[in-house]
């Protein structure tokens, strides 16, 4: 006799309805442990995107991403002569929000030498850039197609190719263009700017300035001697691979971080005492019908067995439905939602052991009762 699907099935319909909002609940918790594991995907994209394994910033700076560095562009050819290093190039990063359509779109710059480490890691429509000028491969998530043109500054561009999922830690979407076009956006005057620099006497400054030298190691080549040797130069530092994630997880996005595993944190709170409160109404309910089975001789084991089985069942099914839920409408987020499979079976079973704490209300006011009360009106 399973006493646990028999009073289920008596009370179908709002068991059902509370798995429901229950599964609401759970989805988003799961879809805060999605958005927790897409913010640390994003902030970790772009930093990936080239595989290098140094970065060479200014000095006293940490890389181009947490602060503004700025190096002369001739520093690529110095790195490039060290010892244990393969290939140099390099890169550009800003900031810019444009005009299209109609409507405001910010993109992520990333200027790069396309013969050189820094491009974007794989187009998957149309082709790479070419040209050395006024061509571009955008990420997907900007909405541009295969040969869309677009202003940014004074010059025109058109879209030759197409990435996906290269967005900035804020989400902003990527869009690459070459060393030099990417230099005259970023650092060229407006001609009334430029007036004033020129009279000022400081109108002929190069333009030949990035944001960093990219390099890839050789395979022998040890990451920290390398740095070692670049930091002895006192213009610049040298930051490793391992570095410079460290610096965006645990400083650039930290804040945000902390904050939603706080967030997720209390919702799972939130849904033990939700899980605790229904299981002890639904046991109330039925107080009389329990001390009917003390009376006939029900071991206490058997009761609770019923308690604990409503309790997992409810928790199952409402997972269940918060998962399919998430699953389904993850795409329609504005930022990135990663379901890992292992952070999904986690959340499954702290969800049962949850429901299996909560029934300890439940299973207490059971084990109180007195058989005597079954023979009361």
């Amino acid at each position: 006799m399973n006493l646990a699907s028999r009073d289920i099935r008596h009370n179908l319909g709002r068991f059902l309805l509370t798995c429901v909002g229950l599964g609401l609940l759970l989805g988003v918790v799961l879809a805060m442990i999605g958005i927790y594991r897409g913010l640390i995907l994003e902030a970790l994209t772009i930093t990936r995107a080239p595989a290098v394994d140094l970065w060479v910033v200014e000095a006293s700076t940490r890389g181009p991403f947490a602060e503004a560095s700025s190096v002369p562009g001739d520093t690529r050819e110095a790195i490039a002569r060290v010892a244990g290093v393969a290939a140099a190039g390099s890169v550009t990063y800003q900031m810019v929000e444009t005009e299209y359509l109609g409507n405001k779109l910010r993109l992520y710059i990333i200027g790069y030498e396309p013969a050189r480490p820094g491009g974007p890691p794989e187009i998957v429509e149309g082709r790479s850039i070419a040209r050395s000028h006024f061509e571009m491969v955008a990420d997907k998530s900007t909405g541009l197609a295969l040969g869309d043109r677009m202003a940014l500054g004074h010059s025109t561009f058109t879209v030759v190719g197409l990435t996906q999922q290269q967005v900035s830690s804020g989400g902003d979407p990527a869009v690459y263009i070459t060393l030099p076009d990417a230099q005259k956006l970023q650092f060229d005057l407006a001609p009334s700017a430029a007036r004033i620099q020129i009279a000022r006497g400081s109108g002929g400054s190069s333009l030949d300035t990035v944001n960093a030298v990219i390099a890839r190691l050789q395979p022998n080549a040890s990451h920290d001697d390398v740095a070692n040797t670049v930091r002895r130069w006192k213009h610049l530092t040298a930051i490793t691979q391992q570095e410079q994630e460290d610096i965006l997880t645990h400083s650039l996005v930290d804040r945000a971080r902390r904050q939603i595993g706080l967030f997720t944190s209390i919702l799972l709170i939130v849904s033990a005492v939700i899980i605790a409160l229904i299981i002890y109404t639904m046991t109330m309910e039925k107080l009389k019908q329990i001390a009917t089975l003390k009376l006939i001789g029900a071991p206490d084991r058997t009761i609770v067995g019923m308690i604990v089985q409503q309790s997992l069942l409810l928790g199952a099914t409402g997972f269940a439905i918060g998962a399919v839920l998430i699953f389904n409408v993850k795409d329609y987020f504005p930022r990135r939602v990663v379901l890992e499979p292992l952070g999904v079976t986690l959340l499954g079973l702290i969800v049962l052991a949850v429901c299996v704490l909560s029934s300890g209300l439940g299973v207490r006011a059971a084990l109180r009762v007195d058989p005597a009360t079954a023979l009361g009106g």
